[in-house]
């Protein structure tokens, strides 16, 4: 006798709004890891300047701890605002690409966090820290451009525009960063920094509203 195949009806997608603010709070307190980071870990590295010094440099050396682990929390915030993307997706195939330039996104920060030849002159083997810059440089507006629409679409248009907002900030003042002297790289590289913690605020901020929303509704 055969054996009997019963068809499941697909179950209907539901946003668990609990899980939306554990993602947003995630995604904020990554954006408060990077932030404390470059506040806290200049005061271990001797003679560092802010203006024309650059992040890395508080990567390297004996306090290197400190902004590692700085941007390993910025790493989980982003992932988490990428799992909450996911969770509650807001759009077709550009969304998706949102989604996954945000998960490659959270991967490069934390190859830059956990592969010291930046700040400390050390250029012995493979040096890839440029080109992950490079990556970064490009997934961010990448992210910007492709989860816009679907923040417009589902109301979110004040967040929509302030996400394109973030994504021209960054596309200008990245190049510019790169091309700068050293004399204040430190400091444009601090504001492309602050463009990149607005993405990830913004999309924080709007699962939040979203999560908030879905309690009030149960």
């Amino acid at each position: 006798m055969p054996p009997h195949h019963t068809k499941l009806a697909p179950a209907a997608h539901v946003e668990r709004p609990w899980l939306l603010l554990l993602f947003s709070a995630l995604g904020l307190a990554g954006c408060a890891s990077l932030l404390a980071g470059t506040l806290i870990a200049p005061f271990y590295v001797p003679d560092y300047n802010s203006i024309s010094d650059t992040i890395s440099d508080l990567a390297a050396g004996r306090s290197e701890i400190i902004m590692d682990v700085a941007l390993y929390g910025f790493a989980a915030g982003i992932f988490a605002v990428a799992l909450a993307a996911s969770h509650a997706h807001l759009g077709g195939p550009w969304w998706t690409l949102g989604i996954v330039a945000l998960a490659v996104l959270a991967s490069i920060v934390i190859v830059i966090g956990a592969r010291n030849e930046y700040g400390d002159g050390d250029n012995n083997g493979v040096v890839i820290h440029i080109y992950l810059v490079y990556a970064m440089g490009l997934l961010v507006p990448v992210t910007c451009a492709a989860m816009a629409p679907g923040l417009r679409a589902s109301g979110h248009s004040a967040a929509c525009w302030a996400l394109i907002a973030s994504g021209i900030s960054w596309s200008v003042l990245a190049p510019v960063f790169l091309l700068s002297p050293t004399a204040i790289d430190g400091l444009l590289e601090r504001i492309v920094g602050l463009a990149f913690c607005a993405v990830v605020v913004v999309l924080s901020l709007v699962f939040a509203s979203r999560g908030v929303a879905g309690i009030r509704k149960d």
